[in-house]
C-alpha cells in the first residue's frame, strides 16, 4: 500500500465524506482516515437533512456536484417543504432519513470512487516542515504523506461527554475521543476554544401511545434535494408526531438542576443558542408552561425515535422520569439517555476564505473544528475545502463564493471574517441576498461553476440547460399569449380573484397572488404543445422556477442591482500582510481587527465587526480609491 497521496482527509463525518468524495472526483489521489468505517456521515443527532436555510445549502452542495443531496434522496422517509406560506426566498426543503441507510449509502458511494483510499485509525500528529503540511501520523505509528491535509474532526478533539454527574472521554457516545492534535496546533500559534453541543434520549417506539400525539405527515407530493431527476427514494414514507411538555415535566426536570453539568460549573463552554437543551429552555423561558417536541422516526424499519427539542445532560433517571410525564409517553422506555459533549474548536478567523489555515500552508479545516453546528454546514465546508485543496496543489485558481452567489459563500465569509462565539448555525436571515439565493435556483447559480471545475457532471449541466430552455419557452409563451375571458373567468372566480372583461396577457394574470401557474395552464389548451415537449421528470422544477421568476421579478431585479452595486467592494483587493498598525488614522479597534483577520478585499473588511465606514474610507483613500 502506498503511503503518499495528493490529499488526506481526517475524519469521516459529513464534512469529511463530502471532502473525500470531492477531492477524489476532481482527480486528486485521496486518503480518508477515520477511526470507525461503519460510522461514515453518521447522523449523530437528529435523523434529518435540510431545514431553514440548511435545505438551501444541501441543494447548493448538490448543484456543485457534491453528494449530500443524492444520499438524502436515496434514504428519505419523509419530505417537507418548510415555509410554503411565505415567499419563495424562505422555502426550505427538509427530509427525515433512515439514518442507518444514510451511513450505508455514503460508504457505498465513497467505495465506488476508484481514486479514494481508506485507513481506519486515529490521527494523533501532523507532519509539518517549514510551516507547510506534509502528512499525518496515526496512533498505530503509520506516517502518511500528502500535498494537502483537511481536518474534519467534528466533536472528537478532546471530546468530553456529560450525563448528570458522570463525565467520560468520548467524541460520540461509546466512541473514543481524539487527542494530540490540539496541543500541536496551539504550539504553532493557533487559538483554540471549547464548545458544547448535546442530543436527546432515543425512545422505544413500541412503548409510545401515538394516538395521544399529533400526527405530522410529509408533503403529499414528496420533493427531493438532488437536481438529478432519477435520484429519489424508494422507501416507505413515515409520519412524525408532535408532543408537548407540561408543568409536571418541568418540575421533575428542575429536581436535577443541582446535578446538571450545565448549571453546577462542570460545563464551561458555549452551547448552541438556537438548539438549546431542555433545561436551558426552562431557565430562559421560565414563563412558559409548555414546550413543543417533535418525535421523529430514525428509519424505515426501526422502532427507534428521536425526541427533537428535548436535548439534555441531566441525570438519566431525571430525564426518564420527566419523559414519562409527557402525554403519550407514560409508558415509554428509552434506548439511551441524552447527553452533552464538549470539544475543541479553532477560531475560524485563522482561516483564509478558501478554508486553508493562515499559519500552516496547505492545511485546511472544515466542519465543527471551525465552530459550526449542523450536518449541512459541515458538508458545505468539506466540499469547499476539498475543491480549494485540489486547486492549491495543482496551482489552479481557488474557488471563493460571494455572498450573493450562495449560502455557502455567506457561511464561509461569516466564519473567516467575523469568527464565532457560539456554535454557528445558518439561517435565511444571515443572507442579505436571500431572494437571489433560493432553493429552487441553486443549480442556475452553481452548476456551471461545478462543471468548469470538473466536479459537476455533464449530465448535471445538460439537466440545467433543459431547465433553463423550457423555463424561457414558458415565460415567453405567458408574455405573448392573451387569454379569452370566456375560457378563464370561471377559474378566476373559483380562485377568489376578479374576472376579466377582455383578452388579457397570461403573464398579468399570473402576477395575481391568488393564481398559481399549474392551475392557470390547465385552462389554456394552447399550452399543450409546449407541455408535451417538457421532460416529465423536470416539469415541476421548471414550472416552479418560471412562476417564481414572474411573480417576484421586481424583487429579484432590485436585489440584483443592490448586489452588483456592492460587488465593486469585493473586487477591490487589499495587499497581503497589509500593515494596518502604520495607519494611525484608523481607529484602534479597526487596526487590531484588520491586522488579525487580514481581509483580502474591501468587501470583507466592511463586514468585520468594529470596522466603521470611516475606517473603510481611510483604507479606500490609502489604496487610491
Amino acid at each position: 500500500m502506498k503511503l503518499s497521496f495528493d490529499i488526506i482527509v481526517v475524519g469521516a463525518g459529513h464534512a469529511g465524506c463530502e471532502a473525500a468524495a470531492a477531492a477524489a472526483n476532481l482527480g486528486s489521489k485521496t486518503l480518508l482516515i477515520t477511526h470507525d468505517m461503519t460510522k461514515m456521515a453518521q447522523m449523530s443527532c437528529n435523523p434529518a437533512m435540510g431545514g431553514i436555510a440548511k435545505g438551501q445549502i444541501v441543494r447548493e452542495i448538490d448543484a456543485l456536484g457534491g453528494k449530500a443531496g443524492i444520499i438524502t434522496d436515496k434514504t428519505t422517509i419523509q419530505f417537507r417543504m418548510l415555509n410554503r406560506s411565505k415567499g419563495p426566498a424562505m422555502w426550505s426543503p427538509r427530509a427525515q432519513c433512515d439514518k442507518t441507510l444514510f451511513t450505508f449509502e455514503w460508504r457505498k458511494e465513497l467505495e465506488s470512487i476508484s481514486n479514494l483510499s481508506f485507513w481506519q485509525d486515529d490521527v494523533i500528529e501532523l507532519i509539518i516542515k517549514n510551516n507547510k503540511i506534509c502528512g499525518v501520523k496515526t496512533r498505530m505509528g503509520v506516517e502518511f504523506f500528502a500535498g494537502a491535509v483537511i481536518l474534519t474532526n467534528g466533536t472528537f478533539l478532546n471530546g468530553l461527554i456529560h450525563i448528570g454527574k458522570e463525565s467520560v472521554s468520548g467524541g460520540r457516545i461509546s466512541e473514543p475521543a481524539s487527542f494530540g492534535l490540539t496541543p500541536q496546533l496551539v504550539e504553532f500559534g493557533f487559538s483554540v476554544g471549547r464548545m458544547k453541543t448535546g442530543t436527546p434520549a432515543r425512545l422505544d417506539g413500541r412503548t409510545i401511545d401515538f394516538n395521544k400525539l399529533i400526527e405530522q405527515k410529509g408533503d403529499e407530493v414528496s420533493g427531493k434535494f438532488s437536481y438529478l431527476p432519477e435520484r429519489k427514494t424508494t422507501l416507505s414514507q413515515r409520519s412524525c408526531f408532535i408532543a408537548h411538555t407540561s408543568k409536571d415535566v418541568h418540575n421533575i426536570l428542575a429536581t436535577g438542576f443541582e446535578n446538571s453539568p450545565m448549571f453546577n460549573g462542570t460545563i464551561q463552554s458555549t452551547g448552541p443558542r438556537y438548539c438549546p437543551s431542555i433545561e436551558t429552555k426552562l431557565i430562559t423561558f421560565s414563563d412558559k408552561n409548555s414546550h413543543q417536541l417533535f418525535i421523529e422516526p430514525e428509519g424505515e424499519q426501526t422502532e427507534e425515535y428521536y425526541i427533537n427539542g428535548f436535548s439534555s445532560s441531566l441525570p438519566w433517571e431525571v430525564q426518564y422520569e420527566a419523559l414519562q410525564k409527557i402525554e403519550g409517553l407514560e409508558n415509554v422506555k428509552i434506548f439511551r439517555p441524552g447527553y452533552a459533549i464538549e470539544y475543541d474548536y479553532f477560531d475560524p478567523t485563522q482561516l483564509l476564505p478558501t478554508l486553508e489555515t493562515k499559519l500552516i500552508e496547505n492545511l485546511f479545516f472544515a466542519g465543527q473544528i471551525n465552530g459550526t453546528t449542523g450536518y449541512e454546514e459541515a458538508g458545505a465546508q468539506g466540499l469547499m475545502a476539498a475543491i480549494n485543496a485540489h486547486q492549491k496543489i495543482n496551482n489552479s485558481t481557488p474557488l471563493v463564493l460571494n455572498r450573493n452567489e450562495a449560502y455557502i459563500g455567506v457561511l464561509i465569509d461569516d466564519l473567516v471574517t467575523k469568527g464565532v462565539d457560539e456554535p454557528y448555525r445558518m439561517f435565511t436571515s444571515r443572507a442579505e441576498y436571500r431572494i437571489l439565493l433560493r432553493q429552487d435556483n441553486a443549480d442556475s447559480r452553481l452548476t456551471k461553476i461545478g462543471f468548469d471545475l470538473g466536479l459537476a457532471t455533464k449530465e448535471r449541466l445538460e439537466t440545467l440547460q433543459n431547465k433553463v430552455k423550457f423555463t424561457n419557452v414558458i415565460t415567453a409563451f405567458l408574455k405573448d399569449f392573451s387569454v379569452d375571458p370566456a375560457i378563464i373567468n370561471s377559474m378566476l372566480e373559483k380562485a377568489g380573484t376578479s374576472i376579466i372583461n377582455q383578452k388579457t396577457k397570461t403573464v398579468d394574470l399570473l402576477g395575481r397572488p391568488q393564481i398559481n401557474l399549474v392551475d392557470l395552464l390547465k385552462n389554456i389548451p394552447e399550452f399543450s404543445s409546449i407541455e408535451n415537449e417538457i421532460p416529465a421528470e423536470l416539469k415541476s422544477e421548471i414550472l416552479e422556477s418560471c412562476e417564481i421568476g414572474i411573480k417576484y421579478k421586481g424583487y429579484i431585479e432590485r436585489e440584483k442591482q443592490l448586489a452588483n452595486k456592492l460587488l465593486k467592494f469585493e473586487e477591490l483587493s487589499i495587499p497581503a500582510n497589509f500593515e494596518y498598525e502604520k495607519l494611525s488614522s484608523l481607529s484602534t479597534e479597526a487596526r487590531q481587527k484588520l491586522g488579525k483577520i487580514q481581509p483580502q478585499t474591501i468587501g470583507q473588511a466592511l463586514r468585520i465587526p468594529g470596522v466603521s465606514p470611516s475606517d473603510i474610507n481611510i483604507l479606500l483613500v490609502f489604496l487610491g480609491r
